[in-house]
This record gives C-alpha cells, sequence and structure tokens, in this order.
C-alpha cells in the first residue's frame, strides 16, 4: 500500500496521518477501524464477487466506503499496518461453533502485529464481527479486560492459540505465517456454498461508543449499555436509508435477503 492510498484509509477511519504505530497508536487503529468500516457481507447478497487483490479491497473499502467480512477487513487492516512500519503476520483461524467444534481451517484471518516501537506481538482482529475493541497481547496468559468482554488465550493442542470471551472459546489461531492468497479457496467457498452462514442470510454492522450498532436481515440492532433495541425496516426506502446513515454505505438496490 502506498503512502496516497494508506492517507486516503486514514480519512476513511478518522485518524490522523501521523499516527505511529506503536502500542497506543495501533489501540487507536483498531478501535477507529471497527467503529467506520462494517463487518458486512452484502456483496454476496448484491451478486458482487468478492476479491482479495489489493486493488479491489482498495477500490471497495476507500473508494466504495464499503466494509467486507474477515479476509477482506484484516486484509485490509493488514496493508495499512505494514505501511505505517509494523511487522504483520497473516495468520489462519478456525472458529468454534456452538457444539464447541472446530470449523476447517482457514475459515476466518486474523493478524498478529509487532508495532513500531517493538512491543507485542499483539493479536489483531478487526473482522471477526464482535470481537475484541483492543489488541489482545498475543504472549499473555492472563485475563485481558476489555470493553467488549474479558478475554483470555491459553495454549493448544501443536503451538497453536485458543481464544475466550467471558470464559467461552471463540476460535484457534495457528500461528503458521500466511499469505493473503492462501485464504482465497475459502473466501470463494464462504460467498458461494449454501451451507455458508453467509449465504444464509445479510449482516452488516460495526462498533459504537458504548455498543454495537447492526442490520441484519431487515431488522436494525443497537445495543447500548447492555440494552438493546430492535426496529423493523419494513420498506426498501427504509433499509436503504438505514445503510447510509448508519454505516455511510450507499447502495443502488437491496440486497437479496434469503427468507
Amino acid at each position: 500500500m502506498d503512502s496516497k492510498t494508506a492517507a486516503a484509509y486514514l480519512r476513511r477511519i478518522g485518524v490522523p496521518a501521523n499516527v505511529v504505530v506503536d502500542a497506543r497508536g495501533l489501540r487507536l487503529l483498531h478501535r477507529a477501524h471497527q467503529m467506520t468500516v462494517p463487518f458486512e457481507n452484502l456483496s454476496i447478497h448484491l451478486g458482487e464477487q468478492i476479491s482479495l487483490s489489493e486493488d479491489d479491497l482498495v477500490a471497495k473499502v476507500i473508494g466504495k466506503r464499503r466494509g467486507g467480512f474477515c479476509y477482506e477487513l484484516n486484509g485490509m487492516f493488514a496493508l495499512l499496518l505494514e505501511s505505517l512500519g509494523a511487522n504483520v503476520t497473516r495468520v489462519a483461524v478456525r472458529v468454534y461453533g456452538q457444539d464447541a467444534k472446530l470449523s476447517p481451517p482457514f475459515d476466518h484471518l486474523a493478524l498478529i502485529v509487532r508495532a513500531s516501537d517493538g512491543s507485542g506481538p499483539w493479536l489483531a482482529d478487526v473482522g471477526f464481527g464482535s470481537h475484541s475493541d483492543y489488541p489482545l497481547h498475543l504472549d499473555s496468559r492472563q485475563d485481558q479486560a476489555d470493553p467488549a468482554g474479558r478475554f483470555k488465550l491459553a495454549d493448544a493442542a501443536d503451538g497453536d492459540i485458543d481464544v475466550l470471551k467471558d470464559d467461552q472459546p471463540q476460535y484457534r489461531i495457528e500461528t503458521r505465517e500466511r499469505s493473503l492468497a492462501d485464504f482465497v479457496p475459502t473466501c470463494w467457498w464462504q460467498q458461494t456454498s449454501p451451507v455458508s452462514h453467509f449465504t444464509q442470510g445479510t449482516i452488516c454492522s460495526r462498533l459504537t461508543e458504548d455498543g454495537r450498532v447492526t442490520i441484519t436481515g431487515r431488522t436494525l440492532i443497537r445495543t447500548s449499555g447492555g440494552n438493546r433495541a430492535e426496529e423493523q425496516l419494513a420498506s426498501d426506502d427504509a433499509l436503504l436509508a438505514a445503510y447510509r446513515d448508519e454505516f455511510g454505505v450507499s447502495l443502488d438496490k437491496v440486497p437479496n435477503i434469503p427468507v
């Protein structure tokens, strides 16, 4: 990512151009990204192909001011951090399901970051939907308090690392370095398979100052201070306006919402 693109990206997420990716700067970037770039799978339901090439990611996230799912969001965030001087390792993640079973490899992409001040390694993840507001200490095995909950990292088999939130397992990290190209097959599966949860419904969600705002299907959900409020968006105009007003996402048509 060149300096001009990085500057546009920083403007997109509302971070000053002179940010330094030390421990403090990484925290700032991590939270700002989640507050401005939504976790969304709308492309799948708009008939748009998802590409992980740098040019296509830049065009979507910066040019069109859209979001994406994990491969896109963490893929872009890695490029930004590297352009600012951080060392970033892309890692494959298996996600725990409701039955406590792990998903297949490459189901999720996360980042291991060593900041420019030598701090870290940090676990950075701006593409999991609802995760930690701030990066987590990868080497710590103590509880880590975060506005989103209480996180803990635990050693697993074969040198892998489990991430738990409020004592519930979230996912397992394989610490071997990967390239973004390694995730292309699974990215294709996620956007095409009828059993992928991304093809079964629409989601658009971002962090707010004290909670989250989410649109799933035609339901607008706000959480604030532990309270939850829902609003039904009955008309297409209301749905398109909510995407625009809540997420800055301007669409020409309503996504195809499975019923």
